[in-house]
């Protein structure tokens, strides 16, 4: 995965892209476009947390399911 494609890089570009809208003066076809992408990667980035947010929730169902046993070392 490169850098621009981590979740990382696409949640700094969103930031970039908001913050641009919200301070920039722009022509309305340049901040549609703007918007357009923007909207891509939240969809993206809201995706992504939610396969995250699953793959967390079966780890722990599973971690609840397992039983401990008594480490042996083979040492007496």
């Amino acid at each position: 995965m490169t850098k621009q494609n981590t979740f990382e890089a696409k949640l700094a570009r969103l930031e970039e892209i908001v913050n641009i809208l919200d301070g920039e003066s722009l022509n309305l076809d340049d901040a549609a476009k703007l918007f357009e992408e923007g909207v891509a990667l939240s969809k993206e980035l809201s995706l992504k947390l939610k396969e995250v947010k699953f793959k967390v929730q079966t780890l722990k169902a599973k971690g609840a399911e397992l039983e401990l046993e008594p480490f042996d070392d083979g040492q007496k």
